[in-house]
């Protein structure tokens, strides 16, 4: 008999939402770099563990400071 075992794992929590005060800006590099792959990707929600809301701001945040040359497009 196989079996079949489900594998749980840990609810990740918006980082965004535990701290009321943290906020998405393009200007903050090093806080946007945690959320970008070493490739240079953006990492998804069920990855970085982002609510919806804030994964839409913090792709906007990357993508605006990507195109003032604050963060690259890739990192080749």
């Amino acid at each position: 008999m196989i079996n079949k075992r489900k594998r749980r794992s840990k609810k990740r929590i918006c980082t965004f939402c535990a701290d009321k005060n943290a906020r998405i800006d393009y200007k903050e590099v090093q806080k946007l770099r945690k959320y970008v792959t070493e490739r240079g990707k953006i990492l998804p929600r069920r990855i970085s563990g982002n609510c919806a809301i804030h994964q839409r701001d913090l792709t906007q945040a990357i993508k605006r400071s990507r195109h003032l040359a604050l963060l690259p497009y890739t990192l080749d």
